[in-house]
C-alpha cells in the first residue's frame, strides 16, 4: 500500500503569494466522509510552492494564466487518500528479479476529495476577487511517485495469511525481525512514521523480556529507585488532574 496522492494548485492573480515555506496547514475535515458519503476521503495539506523552474515548457496547460503568474500566485494543495489492503498488491520475486503487482484501488474517495476541496476554493475566490482569472489544476501521482510504502510483510496470529506475529518476528524464522513500515495491515490518510517509531519501541521492550535485560537491569537499580519506577510521577500527576 503506498496512499492515493495527487495535488490540486489554485490560482488567482488577484493576489501574489510571498511564501516560501508554505507547508504549514493539513485539514481532515473530510476523512470521515461528509454528508451523503460515509467513506474516509482523506488528508488535505499544503504542498511546497510551485517555482517557475517546474513550470518551463507547460504554458498551455495554465493558460490563459501566465507561467510568471501561477509561480507568484499559486496556493498548492496535497491531497492524500487510504490504499486499502489488496492480497493481489504485493511486492514479489521472479528469478532474480524484484517484481511490484500493483493495481490502484479506492480512486472514487480521492476523486471527490479532489472535487470537494476544489468547489470550496471556487467558491472563496470568487467571494473576494470576482474579476480575477483564476484556475485549478489537478495532477494524480503515478506508480513511480510514491510515499508511505506499508505492507507486504504485515502482522497477525495466523502463519497462513500473515508474514510476522505479533511482536513482529516472522513465523519461520526464530530470529528475524520486521520494524519497518512493513507490519501494517492497512494504511491511513496520514504520515505512518510516528505509528512505525512507537511500534519499534514496543518491539524493543519485547526484546529486552526475551532476552532476559530487563531482569539484569532491574537487579542493578536500587530497590528504593525500582519502587518509584513502579509508581512513576505521571500517574500521580495524572489522578491530581
Amino acid at each position: 500500500m503506498k496512499h492515493v496522492l495527487g495535488s490540486l494548485i489554485a490560482v488567482t492573480n488577484a493576489k501574489i503569494n510571498p511564501s516560501k515555506f508554505q507547508k504549514t496547514m493539513a485539514i481532515n475535515d473530510f476523512y470521515w466522509g461528509e454528508p451523503g458519503y460515509e467513506f474516509p476521503m482523506g488528508n488535505i495539506q499544503l504542498m511546497g510552492k510551485t517555482v517557475m523552474d517546474g513550470l518551463v515548457g507547460q504554458e498551455a496547460k495554465y493558460a490563459p494564466l501566465t507561467l510568471e503568474e501561477v509561480a507568484k500566485c499559486s496556493v498548492d494543495w496535497w491531497l492524500t487518500t487510504e490504499d486499502l489492503p489488496d492480497k493481489g498488491n504485493q511486492v514479489r520475486t521472479d528469478g532474480d528479479k524484484i517484481v511490484i503487482d500493483y493495481t490502484e484501488n479506492n480512486s472514487e474517495p480521492f476523486a471527490r476529495l479532489n472535487a470537494r476541496w476544489e468547489n470550496i476554493l471556487r467558491e472563496i475566490d470568487s467571494a473576494n476577487s470576482p474579476k480575477a482569472t483564476t484556475g485549478y489544476f489537478q495532477t494524480k501521482m503515478p506508480m513511480h511517485s510514491l510515499g508511505h510504502q506499508v505492507g507486504t510483510c504485515k502482522f497477525g496470529e495466523d502463519p497462513k495469511t500473515s508474514v510476522l506475529d505479533l511482536n513482529c518476528r516472522a513465523h519461520d524464522v526464530d530470529n528475524l525481525y520486521v520494524v519497518d513500515g512493513s507490519f501494517f495491515v492497512s494504511s491511513g490518510a496520514v504520515n505512518p512514521t510516528l505509528t512505525i517509531i512507537a511500534n519499534a519501541l514496543r518491539v524493543g521492550d519485547h526484546f529486552l523480556e526475551r532476552l532476559g535485560a530487563r531482569t539484569a537491569e532491574s537487579a542493578r537499580i536500587p530497590r528504593t529507585m525500582q519502587q518509584a519506577l513502579k509508581n512513576p510521577v505521571l500517574t500521580e500527576m495524572a489522578e491530581t488532574a
